[in-house]
């Protein structure tokens, strides 16, 4: 489990932004069953969460018209029994972090793995999720 020293700036460079923290597995199970559209952010403390998924989605937000009705977000390695329940949601999927999931009426309906974030930049990265919004939101 990582610091919360460490943790706390990259949780808030999304929660200030509007993101609300999924803490407990209930809180998710609560959170991904609502009707509607519930963007979900795999946090991580890895390079490519800081260096494109989180400025990736925060971009997509910020620019599309259309926009999921929920944004939240857990931690990989600190808010642990809440990122193992969004997994349980992910699967076929292996565990990814970061990853980012967009599920409508509780089904997953468009997911970004970490081989689809590593390597790429923060645009693309918001460009994919600009084109799942149009879709599903």
């Amino acid at each position: 489990m990582y610091p919360a020293e460490l943790v706390m700036p990259m949780k808030a460079e999304l929660t200030d932004n509007g993101f609300e923290e999924l803490l407990t597995p209930a809180k998710v199970d609560e959170t991904i069953s609502k009707e509607g559209t519930t963007l979900v952010m795999i946090n991580s403390v890895c390079g490519c969460s800081a260096g494109t998924a989180r400025p990736g989605v925060l971009m997509a937000v910020a620019t599309s018209e259309k926009k999921p009705d929920r944004l939240t977000t857990s931690f990989a390695g600190f808010d642990g029994d809440a990122v193992k329940q969004i997994r349980s949601h992910l699967l076929p999927y292996p565990p990814s972090s970061p990853a980012i999931a967009l599920f409508k009426d509780g089904q997953l309906v468009h997911f970004i793995e970490r081989h689809m974030i590593e390597g790429r930049s923060a645009q693309l990265i918001a460009t994919n999720l600009l084109a799942a919004f149009d879709e599903y939101c």
